[in-house]
């Protein structure tokens, strides 16, 4: 992962920050809604988009699938954080810190690169900012969201990481050159 540092071509820029801690929540929408204050999020996202809290932010992948991801709380924190916010409401917690990785693609040319290998129609109309779904970059799962115009983050299994990572290096080298 070392030679995963920013790299920039064309007005794209491919980062590797660094979070502290991932945990997937299983939860029904209506069972976690009381425990979002307490995480510090005013109101649950709607499914395939995301909410930021107290250094946290909640990405609702599905009806019952929450992502969690935290720059500040490490993996067994972040998790005895959202269990006690949970409390006694029926839920399934994982600690998927060391699973996987974050990739962050930004610039005025992000979303073309990204396009290469996401089969989604990436277009702010249909992508808008704070949206966040599970799908593929060629052949590697991702977590894609969008974090503002001409941002993204990618959460993607460690093993992946290098073949996306070469793969967004060859998308930017062909903007880069016009192809």
């Amino acid at each position: 992962m070392r030679d995963m540092q920013a790299r920039e071509f064309n007005q794209v820029t491919v980062s590797t920050p660094q979070l502290a801690g991932r945990t997937v929540v299983r939860c029904a929408r209506d069972t976690m809604i009381p425990s979002l204050a307490a995480l510090g999020i005013a109101a649950p996202p709607a499914i395939n988009r995301a909410a930021s809290g107290d250094a946290l932010s909640l990405l609702r992948l599905g009806p019952d699938e929450w992502l969690a991801l935290s720059a500040v709380h490490h993996g067994a924190e972040l998790f005895a954080r959202l269990s006690d916010a949970l409390g006694p409401v029926p839920s399934s917690l994982v600690d998927v810190t060391q699973r996987q990785v974050a990739l962050a693609v930004a610039g005025s040319g992000a979303e073309a690169a990204l396009a290469t290998g996401v089969p989604l129609d990436l277009a702010p109309a249909a992508f808008p900012v704070g949206m966040a779904t599970r799908t593929i970059f060629e052949k590697s799962e991702i977590v894609l969201w969008r974090t503002a115009a001409n941002s993204f983050h990618i959460e993607v299994w460690r093993s992946f990481a290098p073949y996306v990572m070469a793969l967004l290096d060859a998308a930017r080298t062909e903007l880069a050159h016009g192809k």
